[in-house]
């Protein structure tokens, strides 16, 4: 239970982040947000803040983000029964089309013929009465309640997303992975501080028993280099220790200003079937604000830089075991889960800088495929029609719908079967 939860929080916060980056761009560039969404499925709660409809749903699995946008016009249908309420000047301000038996005070109305994009306008007869055939303006911001009793403003084409300038969508459609980036970032930065400082080149304790401790290697030594390798990280010592295979090693010490070189044989020890090397210390930790922020800020970009080199190695190279999906994100959300909150905070920082580096691939169906769209308009200066934009994108949403079939067999067979 405990791994469901934590993975239902990591899932979430992935999604949502990714999702309010498209949001707060597109309201900066002026696009119609319709809807933001926390959760999903059925609406539990919902408010209207003009002129975005916030809701929060059943499934607290991330979010949703619904753009103003031709595929995205909230449709009424002739022959349909409506209530509509006017506003001062008669123009219509709400639409009741969610058929409730407790619908909004107003005009029933049955459509004949209607147009919420360009025209703004209802004909239909009232009451029902077939020999009154009427026809309403239909207010700009004017909203509509659908069958879900959810209240949307409708969508007139100067709002729709397509409507607005190629910088702008640009911008609004590379902001969820660049969310997702930032937040990997700032996890790190968070996750810094709530484990020791980096280690230092000083020795803090010396193993009883040790090999460091018959070489009378002493806690406040600090090491300057070995094998006449100049240290210093203490990545440095760990990696001198392992290339001598347990060979004697000669360390350069100094401690309080006094220098010696000591010999020390490293011990052999099994780590999960892997041969490990070790001398018996413990390094100082440099608790220092400058050094942990390094330390979280250099993770985060040599996190970033891995993830990048594995994308492309993904290319060259293609496997599915190199992939994962919400099944292997789970899996391994419930092996880190007991492992402790800071390795919690650790995977949640990488998990979330790969989603936004996976998700710039330019692949239809991903907000890569529309940043490259984006970049084919900037060429031609104008953009491609919609019949080809509607194939390209079919195409790759049926390949990536294929490709996450397969990445979750993989997943399942990996994870609970192999």
């Amino acid at each position: 239970m405990k791994g469901i939860l934590i993975f239902l929080v990591v899932f979430g916060i992935l999604v949502f982040v990714h999702e309010f980056g498209h949001f707060i761009v597109a309201k900066k560039c002026g696009i119609l947000v319709r809807e933001f969404s926390i959760g999903m499925g059925p609406k539990l709660f919902q408010v209207r803040r003009n002129p975005t409809t916030y809701t929060i749903r059943w499934l607290p699995l991330g979010g949703y983000v619904r753009l103003a946008s031709k595929d995205d016009e909230t449709t009424l249908a002739s022959g349909m029964r409506v209530v509509l309420q006017l506003n001062q000047k008669n123009e219509v301000a709400r639409i009741d089309a969610s058929e409730s038996d407790v619908p909004i005070e107003g005009i029933p109305v049955q459509i004949t013929k209607f147009d919420l994009v360009d025209k703004l306008f209802i004909s239909g007869y009232e009451n029902g009465e077939e020999e009154k055939l009427v026809t309403y303006h239909v207010n700009h911001d004017a909203t509509i309640i659908d069958q879900s009793n959810t209240e949307l403003i409708i969508a007139p084409r100067d709002t729709q997303f397509q409507e607005a300038n190629v910088w702008q969508k640009l911008a609004t459609n590379i902001a969820g992975p660049l969310m997702n980036i930032i937040l990997g970032f700032v996890v790190f930065l968070i996750w810094t501080f709530t484990v020791p400082g980096p280690a230092t080149t000083e020795v803090a304790k010396v193993a009883p028993n040790s090999p460091a401790a018959s070489a009378k290697l002493e806690p406040g030594s600090k090491i300057t280099a070995i094998n006449g390798h100049k240290i210093t990280s203490f990545e440095q010592i760990s990696e001198e220790i392992y290339q001598s295979k347990g060979q004697k090693i000669n360390i350069a010490v100094d401690k309080e200003n006094h220098q010696k070189v000591i010999s020390v044989q490293p011990k052999v020890v099994k780590v999960q079937g892997q041969n490990v090397y070790q001398i018996g210390i413990r390094a100082k930790s440099d608790d220092s604000f400058n050094a942990k922020f390094k330390r979280g800020w250099d993770t985060a970009v040599s996190t970033t830089g891995m993830i990048f080199n594995a994308v492309g190695g993904l290319f060259r190279h293609f496997s599915l075991n190199k992939l994962s999906g919400p099944v292997g994100i789970y899996s391994q959300t419930s092996q880190v889960s007991k492992m402790g909150f800071t390795y919690i905070l650790a995977f949640l920082a990488m998990i979330s800088i790969n989603l936004g580096i996976v998700n710039l691939i330019p692949i239809p169906g991903l907000d890569g495929g529309k940043f490259l769209l984006n970049i084919v308009e900037i060429i031609r200066g104008k953009p491609i029609s919609e019949n080809h934009e509607a194939i390209v994108e079919l195409i790759g949403f049926g390949l990536l719908l294929v490709l996450i079939i397969a990445v979750t067999g993989n997943d399942i067979y990996r994870y609970f079967i192999k």
